[in-house]
């Protein structure tokens, strides 16, 4: 008997809470209901290359969310999916984070096209060094018009200034090298834009094509044993995983290499020259919580580069004999003693 009383008095209390709730309107709960938590939103980081070699762009994207109100683990909750350099996986990665489901994507460029080709109503932020017209990511870079927007921090359209920033620190170099990865958007647009401007400037110009890290090793032991007097690497996010290690090539067959990004002079490479991605995956991580506050991806125009940094690392510098030029010190952004 005391127990069917317990019972009834919770439900009489249940029930006048409730009758209590929907006086005047107001949507008030039970005093259960107080202390449970909506369930934080979710953002996917797919990416096509190792995550280990990318936590500099993770500190940057996470930077970006903060500056927006978001911090991992607190309000929102990141769910990180790498590739690991098999492009093929990328369709099931994409389709694990759908599934989740996340309320945001975010990706590099080849991960961006794999989650695009997924879903339709995901909203997508990529970080592309590639055109995302061209491959069809959006209709136009002021108004993406579907599912899809982010950052661009082109490579092909520098390569004419690399090519020529290069040409001032190794003054006596008669040949030039470009290494590329085969069978990229980045990589066809950079073969085809420095082949163009070497060949305005009368500069010959040798092409190697690595995707291991056996072709990149035969690459520049071939480029040395050839007498290239310099090197310039091509863009994407493998060279940009495997740069500790092609650093060390460089510096073992003593071969001055123009590097895409700046990471790879902090950790002995000679030069740099371009956008610090970083910071572009900063801005995708402000786009990302503009979403997760209501904003749709085809009212946030592409956002692009609007700073480009030269870092020179004079210890390397010296190491290979060279002598930089005044000019190059004073325009650098940073100078690496």
């Amino acid at each position: 008997m005391r127990r069917r009383n317990f019972i009834r008095g919770i439900v009489t209390l249940a029930t006048a809470w409730s009758f209590i709730a929907l006086i005047g309107g107001m949507a008030i709960l039970p005093p259960l209901a107080w202390g449970q938590q909506p369930t934080m939103p979710a953002i996917g980081f797919l990416r096509s290359e190792p995550l280990t070699d990318a936590m500099h762009l993770v500190n940057g994207f996470r930077q970006g969310l903060k500056e927006a109100g978001f911090i991992d683990g607190q309000n929102v909750a990141l769910e990180f999916r790498s590739a690991e350099g098999h492009a093929d996986r990328l369709p099931a990665l994409a389709a694990e984070l759908i599934h989740r489901p996340v309320a945001v994507i975010v990706a590099n460029s080849i991960a961006a096209v794999a989650a695009a080709t997924a879903t339709t109503t995901v909203p997508i932020v990529f970080a592309a060094g590639t055109d995302p017209v061209r491959e069809h990511l959006v209709a136009s870079l002021n108004k993406p018009g579907a599912n899809v927007t982010g950052v661009v921090f082109y490579a092909s359209p520098l390569s004419p200034k690399r090519l020529e920033i290069l040409r001032q620190l190794v003054p006596k170099a008669t040949t030039i090298a470009l290494l590329v990865r085969p069978n990229t958007p980045e990589t066809e647009a950079e073969r085809r834009d420095v082949l163009a401007a070497a060949k305005t400037i009368g500069q010959p110009l040798m092409t190697f094509d690595a995707s291991t890290e056996q072709e990149i090793e035969s690459a520049f032991a071939t480029a040395s044993h050839r007498g290239v007097g310099a090197l310039m690497l091509g863009a994407g996010p493998y060279f940009n995983s495997q740069r500790e290690y092609i650093v060390s090539m460089a510096a073992r067959y003593e071969l001055p290499t123009m590097y895409q990004t700046c990471e790879s002079v902090a950790v002995g490479g000679l030069i740099c020259y371009g956008t610090s991605l970083p910071d572009a995956y900063r801005q995708a991580g402000i786009y990302a919580a503009r979403i997760l506050k209501g904003e749709k991806p085809a009212d946030l125009p592409v956002m692009e580069p609007t700073k480009f940094e030269l870092v020179i690392n004079l210890n390397t510098a010296k190491t290979l004999g060279l002598t930089v030029p005044p000019t190059l010190l004073a325009t650098a952004d940073e100078v690496i003693e």
